[in-house]
């Protein structure tokens, strides 16, 4: 079966065919390399689990700065209340010192349970997705949810700021 072309669109000689023919076989590669690139469904899906990670390290990183400082600054204020309150009156002080070892605690505790509660609500959305979640990407949910440390970091930081928020709205409006 012969191919043949439109009046004036052909080769007009073996030169300008080669460069026809080369041509064409640099878009008819280019093209393969696209179809290939779409169809490399892993490759992606190891991009974008790499993009995610890197999103996760920086917001923990952003997060322990935060509260870090958040913590020296409720220190400082902690220190400076303490000593206005000492040289007041040492009785008062003493009370402060106990309420503040109670707050402590209790924010201690309520960051502990709220961690708790972030582990076992993502290990629950963990398995509740694995199903619906496409086969290549399983592997790396179950490793998520066997290492479930910087869920649980999250969550205790995010406790311990709202907690730390209330002992200072506590000794501000007293």
């Amino acid at each position: 079966m012969t191919h043949r072309t439109p009046h004036g669109s052909g080769a007009k000689g073996p030169d300008e065919l080669r460069q026809q023919i080369e041509q064409t076989r640099h878009q008819l590669g280019d093209t393969v390399a696209q179809l290939m690139e779409k169809a490399d469904v892993k490759g992606r899906a190891r991009a974008r689990a790499a993009d995610l990670r890197d999103k996760a390290g920086a917001m923990t990183v952003q997060l322990r700065a935060s509260a870090a400082h958040a913590g020296h600054d409720m220190q400082d204020k902690a220190a400076r209340a303490g000593h206005a309150v000492q040289g007041g009156a040492a009785k008062a002080g003493h009370a402060m010192q106990g309420s503040a070892a109670k707050a402590g605690h209790a924010v201690q505790g309520s960051a502990a349970k709220a961690g708790h509660a972030v582990q076992g609500r993502a290990a629950g959305a963990g398995h509740s997705l694995e199903g619906s979640v496409p086969q290549p990407l399983r592997g790396a949910l179950r490793r998520g949810m066997r290492h479930p440390g910087p869920i649980i970091a999250v969550g205790v930081l995010g406790a311990a700021a709202v907690a730390a928020g209330i002992a200072w709205r506590r000794q501000h409006h007293r």
